[in-house]
């Protein structure tokens, strides 16, 4: 078997590289659909939408990025005004973050670019089955 086949036929490898496939995709298809976004900014968009209040640390934390790196990140958000950082009452140096009206827009163009690579990358597979796969290697990796 050729190097090329091993890695192509390598789960690891076959995960990864169709997670980058789709994050380019997502990528595109934001830029298609007029979003000033970068992927990490709408992935933080993201993460504010369904922990609104959460505190920068976590969200750097589920980004798997340094947290000045998200302080950047965060600043053009604010700068959008798409989220406000408030000051936590328990510890002065941290900041929790909320969503902003201007928002909703946003979240709706990165449901619907997610939607359409969604549709592409699953087009004649049984998603449900797919799904239930991926949640059972998640959990069996997650227990480690």
């Amino acid at each position: 078997m050729s190097s090329d086949n091993a890695m192509a036929n390598n789960i690891g490898f076959l995960l990864a590289d169709v997670s980058r496939l789709m994050r380019k995709a997502f990528q595109q298809e934001l830029a298609l659909l007029g979003s000033p976004l970068t992927l990490a900014q709408a992935r933080a968009l993201l993460i504010v939408a369904r922990f609104e209040g959460v505190r920068q640390v976590d969200i750097a934390d589920r980004l798997e990025i340094q947290p000045i790196t998200l302080a950047r990140l965060l600043d053009h958000l604010v700068a959008l005004d798409l989220i406000e950082r408030r000051p936590s009452p328990d510890d002065r140096r941290a900041y929790h973050i909320y969503l902003r009206p201007k928002a909703d827009n946003h979240l709706q163009t990165i449901q619907l670019a997610g939607s359409k690579v969604k549709s592409v990358a699953l087009a004649g597979l049984d998603q449900d089955l797919l799904i239930t796969q991926l949640q059972s290697i998640q959990q069996k990796l997650s227990i480690n």
